[in-house]
């Protein structure tokens, strides 16, 4: 089993940043490919963006060149800077760890207001 814990998120300004962060515990020697998604309300979850442990990253469209993600192994952890927030990013963030399977973090909220 691999828990995952968020934090970072908040209420901002469109045009503001932020940096959540997730963190990795128990069976973290498993944990090849990590990620981050996002629900928007009415919405289905989305991919944002995600890094292998080699430190190879995959970006949703409407996010590259805004959203940057990075790991550090060292310390079992995923981070997504957040530059240029927009209203349509508001959502639910979501951090996503394969290790011989799916495991989830419990979320967190990014609320960007016009």
């Amino acid at each position: 089993q691999v828990q995952l814990v968020e934090s970072g998120g908040g209420l901002v300004q469109a045009g503001g940043s932020l940096r959540l962060s997730c963190v990795a515990s128990g069976m973290i020697f498993r944990i090849t490919t990590m990620g981050w998604y996002r629900q928007a309300p009415g919405k289905q979850r989305e991919l944002v963006a995600t890094i292998t442990r080699g430190g190879n990253t995959n970006y949703e469209t409407s996010v590259q060149g805004r959203f940057a993600i990075s790991r550090d192994n060292a310390k079992s952890t995923i981070y997504l800077q957040m530059n240029g927030l927009k209203p349509d990013d508001t959502a639910v963030y979501y951090c996503l760890a394969f290790a011989g399977g799916e495991f989830w973090g419990q979320g967190t909220q990014v609320t960007v207001s016009s």
